[in-house]
């Protein structure tokens, strides 16, 4: 079994600690969330990034490519870009763009969704305290970013994050900072369809390392039309059910959890659509008033 070694708090002489920020770009982006993304992640925050490294995973539309070229030339904090020639999917992105990240400790970010300005000054002490990786709860928003559709709500306390991370995703991606280090330790993203993230954390957490969520929403999660099309039918079931033969084989999961797991989940992948949505608002939090 592969274990993290617990990270030490940092000294108060050495801290607040720099960070690298992380964000993958792809054809499906549009050149103004990619900006709103990156502004909100940078000079907006009242704690920025120290670097920005920015993976453009394959060939991006030309308006993509005028506005990194702009957001590159007028940043205040360094900007790295590192351009895959070919489209080859989020994992080998991520994996990539960490081998270009200056600090040990890095932010996640989506290029269409937002971070509130006190997203890392909330999240970083945490790290400094000691912690492996520290995500948060999101807001769902759609075009209009002030006013948020639905909370989806973090599991808080190591007990509840590693009790819910036995049956789902107690993570939120688009909100996560953590310690390369402690990511490198249990071999890195690995391709899981629709997973690596979620197998990532199990990994870390089989492994011993200090997790934790904050709270209070941070991050605004962008959603689309599709966005719970995309979570049903035969492929995404097929994926689901290799994740959960990945947990068990790992021994994250026992044989009862397991079993119920493909059944829920799996079920939850034919369910019809306002089911489904429903569902999982139902899992992750609530509906605003």
């Amino acid at each position: 079994m592969v274990s993290v070694a617990l990270a030490k708090p940092l000294d108060p002489c050495e801290s607040p600690a720099p960070f690298s920020l992380l964000v993958p770009v792809y054809r499906g982006d549009s050149a103004h969330r990619v900006r709103r993304a990156i502004d909100s992640n940078t000079h907006e925050q009242t704690r920025p990034p120290a670097q920005v490294v920015i993976v453009r995973d394959g060939p991006v539309p030309q308006e993509i490519t005028d506005e990194l070229d702009r957001i590159s030339a007028a940043s205040a904090v360094p900007v790295v870009r590192v351009e895959l020639e070919h489209n080859a999917g989020l994992t080998n992105a991520l994996n990539t763009g960490l081998l270009w990240c200056s600090h040990d400790v890095v932010a996640r970010a989506d290029a269409d969704d937002i971070s509130y300005p006190d997203r890392f000054e909330r999240q970083l002490p945490l790290i400094e305290a000691g912690a492996d990786l520290v995500g948060a709860s999101m807001h769902e928003i759609g075009d209009d970013e002030t006013t948020p559709l639905a909370l989806r709500q973090a599991p808080v306390g190591r007990s509840e994050i590693a009790r819910v991370a036995k049956r789902r995703n107690p993570i939120s991606h688009p909100s996560v900072v953590f310690r390369r280090s402690a990511v490198e330790a249990v071999g890195g993203y690995e391709h899981v369809p629709m997973a690596e993230d979620y197998w990532l954390w199990a990994r870390m957490l089989h492994a011993g390392a200090d997790v934790r969520n904050v709270s209070e929403p941070l991050v605004g999660y962008r959603v689309s039309a599709g966005s719970y099309e995309r979570r049903g039918g035969p492929r995404v079931f097929l994926a689901e059910m290799a994740l959960q033969w990945k947990l068990r084989r790992l021994g994250y999961v026992g044989f009862i959890q397991w079993a119920t797991n493909v059944i829920v989940r799996g079920g939850y992948r034919f369910v019809p659509l306002k089911v489904r949505e429903t569902a999982y608002r139902f899992m992750v939090g609530h509906r605003n008033s």
